[in-house]
């Protein structure tokens, strides 16, 4: 079988997908699957065209490949893909809709507000929240934390807003939630499992782009040092995430555990592949290795658009 890995790409999380693309290839190697990178630009259709691939494994991360745009491409194309779908994908990507869809499914969620500019609503709410600081501010469609800032002085807050501006038009003002931060992968397709949860310990307390990519810089629990009924919940609240949007084949959910309870924060529904990221490590703490995982991964991607 021939698989098309599309890598790198545009966004700001080209170095991430690089490495995650890097990764896939290498088990197809293993798995005796015929792996043909692809570095997506303007010539993508025909790449993809010429690869007579059988699947596409979509190793995107961030905009023009993990927000539905590349879903569609290949929809219209008629290849199969790995993933989730369009709308999934779409959704996901914009942190703001995907709040609305937590709040409207009975989900937990931080409080929040919107910056938008397009729309000119960056208002006198937004100077002064109807929540205390410490806030968190980022852009509405960035991953790795990219644009993300924590402000805990009020008089702060409207150039922090600027400053995400920089990197997307709407931005997200969330109420700071102090404590324990958790990751859920859930993986499958029509009967989609959750995966051991993770505790992230960031050494700086700030699990932000650094501490995400430095080697060394932020410690992963398996199993996480909670008690078993939160573990639990953590993973139903993952897996309802994750069919409250509509996801496909894998997703990362993103919760902290505060002292009103647990809240989700965010979907990623391409997070990282490599073999020591976070999905990898939660499925190996459930017996199922990274060349597998990618075997399912595509398996699942191919069912799902027969």
């Amino acid at each position: 079988m021939r698989v098309a890995v599309l890598l790198g790409g545009m966004s700001r999380e080209r170095e991430v997908s690089l490495r995650t693309g890097s990764a896939v290839l290498s088990a197809l190697s293993k798995l005796g699957y015929d792996g043909v990178a692809i570095d997506p630009g303007r010539g993508v259709a025909r790449d993809l065209m010429e690869s007579a691939a059988d699947v596409v494994f979509i190793a995107l991360h961030g905009r023009y490949g993990e927000d539905g745009t590349m879903q569609g491409l290949c929809e219209i194309l008629g290849f199969p893909y790995t993933g989730s779908g369009v709308l999934a994908s779409s959704a996901a990507m914009d942190k703001i809709f995907t709040k609305r869809i937590f709040r409207a499914s009975g989900l937990p969620t931080p409080d929040f507000l919107v910056s938008d500019e397009k729309l000119a609503v960056v208002s006198d709410r937004i100077d002064s929240p109807p929540f205390p600081p410490p806030y968190v501010v980022k852009p509405a469609s960035e991953g790795s934390s990219i644009g993300m800032s924590i402000v805990h002085d009020a008089a702060q807050l409207p150039m922090a807003i600027r400053s995400a501006h920089t990197h997307d038009a709407k931005v997200l003002v969330e109420r700071f939630v102090k404590g324990v931060e958790v990751t859920v992968a859930v993986i499958g397709g029509n009967d989609p499992m959750p995966l051991p949860v993770i505790q992230v310990l960031p050494k700086s307390g700030q699990y932000d782009y650094a501490s995400k990519y430095t080697p060394g810089a932020t410690e992963y629990i398996i199993p996480p040092r909670l008690p078993a009924a939160t573990i639990s919940d953590c993973q139903s609240l993952g897996l309802a995430a994750h069919r409250a949007l509509g996801c496909s084949g894998m997703s990362r959910v993103d919760m902290i555990i505060g002292e009103s309870g647990i809240e989700i924060l965010e979907v990623n529904t391409i997070p990282g592949m490599t073999e020591t990221s976070l999905l990898p490590k939660a499925a190996r703490a459930s017996g199922i290795e990274f060349h597998d995982l990618i075997d399912r991964i595509i398996r699942w991607g191919m069912e799902a658009r027969r």
